[in-house]
């Protein structure tokens, strides 16, 4: 789902800013840490061409389910899988019986330029040199999950158990990694593909079959203020992240066994 260059695309989004729409009031969304490194810019050009504010505030999908049911005060919920939002549709909080699929989630493996662990392959992941491994909490956050599930199938459960380094979320997972405090990490391409990881790293993408779909679903809250444009905005965020094939616009990304960035 990374838009790099998919950006470009966002100047589309004019095509369906609601006619007559004057509001000050803010649309509050919560959004799945991986979608940090592209929303600002799909909000940007939203708020331009709908006059309205958009507020974001990011976090591990099942962190924010737990607000939402504890009453806080969001229009739409964008997750990084269709769990939580059926959870929150299953709580009677969303105004449709169904998730918006918008994105479909990609999971890599990041390593800093200067990480011991280069050049990155696949095969990183048995390297001795792999001290720490970054990623995120597999209780809340679907990408920690995916991670999980991808070292089960490959194998390596038992063999880098001991090198975890458990995340909040998966933007904090790509900061364990970017910082030192880990040597690798198994983040969303969303973070590995757009600045400033693009320029500080490199990564290769994790074999699909490796772990369940990561479908990112979104739901509109009964509680929106203006239910008209929180799904406008959620159509517009799917717009740019998924290609009308609804393949996952990925500018930057190679197979597993090809790539380094």
């Amino acid at each position: 789902m990374p838009v790099a260059r998919a950006v470009s695309v966002i100047l589309l989004l004019g095509g369906y800013a609601l006619a007559g729409a004057q509001t000050d009031a803010a649309l509050h969304v919560a959004a799945a840490a991986d979608l940090q490194p592209i929303l600002p810019a799909i909000a940007a050009d939203f708020e331009q061409h709908n006059h309205v504010r958009i507020a974001i505030t990011y976090g591990a999908s099942g962190t924010l389910t737990t607000q939402i049911e504890n009453g806080a005060p969001f229009d739409v919920f964008m997750a990084a899988d269709m769990k939580y939002p059926e959870r929150i549709i299953s709580a009677g909080l969303a105004d449709s019986a169904r998730p918006v699929l918008y994105a479909r989630g990609v999971l890599v493996l990041w390593a800093r330029r200067d990480s011991p662990v280069q050049p990155l392959s696949l095969g990183s992941l048995r390297d001795e040199k792999v001290k720490r491994l970054a990623i995120a909490n597999p209780q809340t956050a679907p990408y920690g999950r995916a991670a999980l599930a991808m070292l089960e199938s490959m194998g390596l459960t038992s063999q880098v158990k001991d090198k975890l380094v458990t995340a909040e979320n998966v933007a904090q997972a790509a900061q364990f990694a970017e910082s030192g405090n880990a040597d690798a990490g198994l983040i969303s391409l969303n973070s590995a593909a757009n600045p400033p990881l693009l320029h500080e790293g490199t990564y290769v993408v994790m074999p699909p079959a490796s772990y369940p779909p990561i479908e990112q679903g979104a739901v509109v809250l009964r509680r929106a203020h203006d239910a008209k444009i929180a799904h406008a905005f959620v159509e517009a965020v799917a717009k740019v992240t998924l290609q009308p094939s609804g393949a996952v616009i990925q500018p930057n990304a190679q197979p597993a066994a090809a790539a380094q960035h």
